[in-house]
């Protein structure tokens, strides 16, 4: 039976998550929450499969994009059918045309179920990580990396759609809420300029103990001299200079040359994730 979460859920949907962190072919999209109170607040909109008095199993939705992305289907010795059903219904209600969903590479089970369910793999994301180090490496010659505090939200979106056309997240936002998020104070970003033409982006958030290159991106013309590399080493510095003990980044399967030199530089694989999307008719 599939149903909404109840608080007296709580219990064993903590356990099912235990459950999923103990091995990463078990692991989707799911809440971070690992107490009773803040996993109510987390997850007091989603739902159960519930299965001979237990939780077997677990999902929800969110805003995201243009339509909505799903946490789970988080299973245990049960079908995720009937919760992709159920999520699925749920999308219709909303009027959301598409649906994604972000299991782990290894969750051979939960991938068949979604493309049963009529979703397809667009990508896969590989995150790789580091411990604190020297990673300095001076631009090019004629190259200069900047620091942003002023954005230009015209020349982010300029840049950003330059680098890299996979890449669309951002260019949906406004102009206020570009230059809002990059006055936040975890969040840092600097361009390479060649003269006065910027041709390279990278973004870092900052956590009290870890930071993310959210983005990093280098136009063609500007490839394969060490843009990028230079980019990386200044996020790298500031993040190990503001305290950070990990340093994790990213790169889709096609992005090989990014993929490539996180290797060379001796990051390690720490996770990969593959994207599902749903289009679902009107």
């Amino acid at each position: 039976m599939v149903r909404p979460v109840r608080p007296e859920d709580l219990g064993g949907l903590l356990e099912l998550l235990r459950w999923m962190d103990a091995d990463p072919a078990r692991r989707v999209l799911a809440p971070e929450a690992r107490s009773e109170e803040e996993l109510w607040w987390a997850a007091d909109e989603g739902w159960v499969l519930e299965q001979d008095g237990r939780v077997a199993g677990y999902a929800a939705l969110y805003p995201f994009r243009q339509g909505g992305a799903l946490e789970g289907p988080l299973v245990r010795e049960a079908d995720p059918a009937p919760l992709l059903g159920r999520v699925d219904e749920e999308a219709r209600l909303r009027g959301w045309p598409t649906l994604y969903a972000f299991p782990n590479e290894a969750n051979a089970a939960v991938r068949t179920a979604l493309e049963a369910a009529g979703y397809a793999a667009l990508h896969t994301s590989y995150f790789f990580t580091t411990p604190p180090r020297d990673l300095a490496y001076p631009p090019p010659e004629g190259v200069r990396i900047e620091r942003v505090t002023n954005l230009d939200p015209e020349v982010y979106c300029d840049l950003y759609r330059a680098s890299e056309d996979a890449w669309s997240l951002r260019l949906g936002w406004t102009a206020l809420e570009l230059i809002e998020h990059f006055q936040r104070p975890d969040v840092a970003l600097w361009y390479a300029y060649e003269a006065d033409r910027p041709v390279g982006l990278v973004e870092l958030e900052i956590t009290p103990e870890t930071a993310e290159i959210a983005y990093l991106g280098v136009v063609p013309a500007a490839r394969g001299r060490g843009v990028g590399r230079a980019l990386l080493a200044a996020a790298a510095g500031h993040a190990f200079g503001r305290g950070a003990r990990e340093l994790k980044v990213r790169a889709h399967d096609h992005e090989k040359a990014a993929i490539a030199l996180y290797e060379r530089l001796g990051f390690k694989l720490a996770d990969a994730v593959v994207t599902y999307a749903k289009e679902r008719s009107p």
